[in-house]
């Protein structure tokens, strides 16, 4: 009989490189602020080098994080930094591919997401690092999140039984006004937010074998494509999962929304992920699980989490692709080729959206 443990007992620790290898940073902004260089410091991971065409941006994180070398040019620094470097990139989706372009063959590659702003760009996304023979990942962090590791940990150890129902709820309040490149693209919620619900729904039960979605613009926030989504993925008909986001719920905390809640045929797991709760400050993320148990009413238990979403996450995903380029771990969980299905999920998700639902015929009655 599988000897099943408690979500208190589970080790779900990212596994960490055994060597050390020195990162190059292209891009300066918030996420990489934010996010990115936090987490690598926490690591204890070498910046060599950070690059933007702002030299004041990337001038004030290497400073700020102590990075030894600034650039504001691409060449420049593939130029200076020495073998083996590890390329992180983060900068408009758009811009990929002329990123890509630029860097040594054989390099490792981590790429913020989205790959590509639309399946066209993904495509050459991927075409590029096959013919440069890259090792290349898609930062789809949430995957690393230590409560989403967790949850994975339970699935996996039967605690829970059956996984067949997933609801992602996000009822926020978001700043877009902190990416401005956002403003004016023809595709923004789902592309570049609900890609991460989307793509960790595709972690726990696979590819879904169609879509439905509808994303909607906010009466308050049109210069932005759009800001509301619900996605609803069809496997077969015992698993429901789906997503539904509201980024302009201005009206205070009290009732924003921001969780994970996966159902079992013997358990559940609820998580609520706190950055995007008063975004960027958030609030702590939490993990609760509760198991049936015969002759007993349902009792709900917290596990205190060893980490955030924010930094921690980007540990775990880094580090990921940091072992498997080394031959320590043996799958790439971001890899290109699972970000590609990602990006055909999107895809098919924005036909949905601009196909309409089934017109009601309506008529007279008889």
């Amino acid at each position: 009989m599988k000897n099943i443990m408690v979500p208190e007992e589970m080790d779900y620790a990212p596994q960490m490189p055994l060597k050390a290898t020195p990162i190059a940073v292209i891009g300066a902004g918030g996420i990489v602020r934010d996010a990115h260089l936090p987490a690598y410091r926490k690591a204890g991971w070498v910046i060599a080098g950070i690059c933007d065409p702002l030299p004041e941006k990337a001038e004030a994180l290497a400073l700020e994080f102590n990075i030894p070398r600034v650039f504001t040019d691409i060449d420049a620094m593939v130029q200076a930094m020495p073998a083996g470097t590890v390329y992180d990139i983060a900068v408009p989706a758009a811009a990929l591919p002329g990123v890509l372009s630029r860097l040594p063959q054989k390099s490792v590659v981590m790429m913020q997401k989205p790959m590509g702003e639309n399946i066209a760009e993904a495509e050459e996304i991927v075409r590029i690092c096959r013919e440069k023979g890259f090792t290349a990942a898609v930062n789809f962090q949430m995957r690393f999140i230590p409560a989403v590791q967790l949850a994975k940990k339970v699935v996996e150890n039967g605690l829970i039984g059956e996984l067949h129902d997933m609801e992602i709820r996000m009822n926020i309040y978001h700043p877009w006004h902190l990416w401005e490149f956002l403003f004016g693209i023809p595709r923004m919620e789902m592309l570049y937010h609900s890609i991460h619900y989307m793509d960790m729904i595709r972690y726990f039960f696979g590819d879904p074998a169609k879509v439905y979605a509808k994303t909607l613009k906010h009466p308050k926030m049109m210069q932005l494509a759009s800001t509301r989504s619900v996605i609803l993925m069809e496997y077969d008909d015992i698993i429901r999962a789906f997503v539904n986001t509201n980024h302009g719920h201005e009206f205070g905390l009290k009732y924003q929304d921001s969780f994970i809640k996966l159902e079992g045929t013997k358990g559940a797991i609820r998580t609520t992920l706190g950055m995007n709760l008063d975004y960027p400050s958030g609030v702590p993320d939490t993990f609760e699980y509760a198991v049936l148990e015969p002759g007993k009413s349902p009792e709900w238990k917290t596990v205190a989490l060893n980490g955030t979403w924010f930094p921690d996450a980007f540990t775990g995903s880094m580090a990921n692709l940091l072992c498997y380029a080394e031959g320590s771990a043996p799958v790439l969980v971001n890899s290109i080729d699972s970000a590609w299905r990602t990006m055909q999920l999107v895809e098919a998700a924005y036909l949905s959206s601009d196909q309409g639902g089934t017109t009601i015929p309506y008529s007279p009655m008889r």
